[in-house]
């Protein structure tokens, strides 16, 4: 069994949840994240689950269609326009009944495979908990954008552990992505759960370099929804504070975080 197969499919509906209200017109709506439309949002978010079940269960198909998204990309289709016409073209409440019931079937797949299978993906290969993660992440991290569009706050539970974790882990990969070495040993980073609990990663590190607040700021900084001048976190020691301008907890290339104050919940 893998809990964070269950994790992703409770993000999943609570996205779902706060999107169904919505009427077809909303869905082109823009947000802070790049301009894109909740509709872009929702077909990006379709297209990486079909992509998650598929390299599981058919890794030679997830190849294939890589090479195909590639060359499509390489001959200047726009990523996210293949994404979405990969995905059936859908907008709106079509879109979202189609992403429900893809995302429903990558978590059963997940849910009973072997945590430890190797999977192919755009970056490198990864573990199967790892690829559910992963999905789990980026589901959590787009859908901020959404809640922030809508103005609704929202209230996260301690599912966000795995988001949280997978950003202490990808510490060394956030410099590796940019062709760096990392500035010194991982900080340690130690966070309250929104259940109060409290969540450490390298605690022998000491203290001169060090991360410390809410596990939802954490979160929000090294999935890049957040830059770290608008969250509250404590952050001590030089390589912590680089660490923190820069983190990425996900594949692909080198991103930058969004500037202060671009990404917030807008009301009014």
């Amino acid at each position: 069994m893998i809990a964070e197969a269950d994790s992703f499919q409770k993000e999943c509906d609570a996205l779902a949840a706060l999107l169904a209200p919505l009427g077809d017109a909303d869905y082109g709506r823009a947000t802070q994240f790049k301009d894109w439309t909740i509709d872009d949002i929702m077909a990006h978010l379709n297209s990486g689950d079909v992509n998650a079940r598929q390299t599981l269960l058919d890794p030679a198909a997830f190849v294939a269609s890589r090479e195909q998204r590639q060359a499509a990309v390489a001959q200047g289709t726009a990523p996210l326009e293949y994404q979405r016409q990969a995905t059936g073209g859908l907008s709106g409440k079509a879109r979202l009944a189609a992403w429900r019931a893809s995302a429903a079937e990558t978590a059963n797949a997940y849910r009973d495979a072997d945590p430890k299978q190797r999977v192919e993906w755009v970056g490198p290969s990864m573990s199967a908990r790892s690829s559910i993660t992963a999905r789990l992440m980026e589901t959590w991290s787009h859908a901020q954008a959404i809640y922030d569009l809508l103005g609704v706050e929202r209230i996260d539970d301690d599912r966000i552990h795995a988001i949280a974790h997978l950003g202490a882990i990808t510490f060394g990969w956030t410099f590796a992505n940019r062709g760096e070495a990392p500035p010194g040993p991982p900080p340690h980073v130690r966070l309250q759960a929104p259940s109060g609990a409290i969540w450490e990663w390298n605690a022998e590190a000491g203290g001169e370099n060090r991360v410390e607040g809410p596990a939802t700021a954490f979160c929000q900084v090294v999935a890049q929804t957040r830059n770290i001048a608008d969250v509250d976190l404590v952050v001590t020691g030089p390589v912590a504070t680089e660490w923190m301008a820069k983190a990425q907890c996900f594949a692909g290339k080198a991103n930058d975080p969004p500037p202060p104050g671009a990404r917030f919940r807008q009301t009014g």
